[in-house]
């Protein structure tokens, strides 16, 4: 059994196109066997992306666990200023992501392989994240960890996660290392998480 989070580059490729609508701007994602939410964007993405509100002094932007490219491409195109960097362990969809960005003609955005952080260089003034479940508490507690130090003054660090998946403990470990956390949004049980640092 493989898994949307583990690096598994032989499954049988099944490519398809996911058409979405974004704030006004129609968008084309490249999705395939082996990746996250394969056949539409997942409605946690949707609240989260629903729920962001970025403003012009903030001009760099972080996509942890990526998958095909939707926050990080889909941001890009409303808030065109952003240089965006998406990342994720997933071989498969780190391809998929840049397929998706030269579909979308995005530019200024680059998708890369990293184990959560391992291969991040920069700091940022957003950090989203659709964080990866099924890995495990670990995995999602060290995305929400190790933000902090990728983050810039006043950076923030925005979370989508359902209620009977964590979200309390994930709103106290962000409380921990960061000082505070925002519910900024629920919806069907989702709920979007920001602390500030």
């Amino acid at each position: 059994m493989t898994h949307y989070y583990t690096n598994n580059i032989d499954l049988k490729s099944q490519k398809t196109q996911i058409s979405f609508q974004y704030r006004g701007h129609h968008l084309v994602f490249i999705s395939d066997s082996g990746v996250f939410s394969k056949e539409r964007i997942d409605y946690g993405s949707r609240v989260l992306l629903e729920s962001m509100n970025i403003q012009s002094h903030q001009k760099t932007l972080l996509d942890v666990g990526c998958g095909y490219g939707t926050l990080g491409i889909s941001l890009k195109k409303a808030y065109p200023w952003l240089h965006v960097e998406m990342v994720d362990v997933n071989e498969r969809a780190i391809a998929l992501a840049n397929e998706s960005i030269e579909h979308n003609q995005e530019n200024d955005i680059i998708a890369y392989k990293s184990s959560v952080y391992e291969n991040v260089k920069d700091t940022f003034d957003i950090i989203v994240s659709n964080p990866p479940i099924r890995a495990g508490k670990k995995i999602v507690f060290e995305i929400l960890e190790k933000a902090y130090d990728h983050l810039n003054n006043q950076g923030e660090l925005f979370i989508v996660i359902q209620k009977k998946q964590g979200a309390p403990s994930a709103k106290k470990k962000m409380e921990d290392v960061f000082g505070n956390c925002e519910i900024i949004k629920r919806d069907k049980g989702y709920f979007i998480l920001k602390s500030v640092k």
